[in-house]
């Protein structure tokens, strides 16, 4: 595909391949409202206190056991178990969701400075306003 010089405007943009000014200028305006959006949500969140922050995990858990782990002081709502994206293998940390409060309340009680898959591990409550 050949462009002729007829066809092309003397503004300082004619030197930029067409289709790559669009493309940034698309992607800097989808960055900024995702990033404007991401910070309403995070202002008008409310953290009930279920919410739980799991540290110094074996590179060997997986999400099912993490689960299974945290079910026997409550039902878990949500398990996000973070891992290297390339690697797959656990980085060590975890987010946990209790059904409710209590629940929570018990897994800090309970299982925090416990042993999984041969590590100590600590769990403690999170904020929105300490992520944020």
């Amino acid at each position: 595909m050949s462009y002729s010089r007829e066809g092309r405007s003397a503004s300082p943009r004619a030197s930029l391949s067409p289709g790559r000014g669009r493309r940034s200028r698309s992607l800097s305006r989808s960055r900024r409202s995702r990033s404007r959006s991401r910070s309403r949500d995070s202002e008008n969140a409310a953290n009930p206190g279920n919410n739980l922050y799991v540290t110094g995990l074996s590179t060997r858990v997986t999400t099912v056991e993490l689960e299974k782990f945290f079910s026997s002081e409550g039902k878990v709502s949500e398990c996000h178990l973070v891992t290297d994206p390339r690697t797959r293998e656990s980085r060590g940390f975890a987010f946990v969701t209790m059904e409710t409060v209590d629940g929570a309340d018990r897994c800090i009680k309970y299982l925090n400075r416990s042993v999984l898959e041969g590590r100590l591990i600590t769990v403690e409550k999170i904020s929105i306003k300490n992520v944020a």
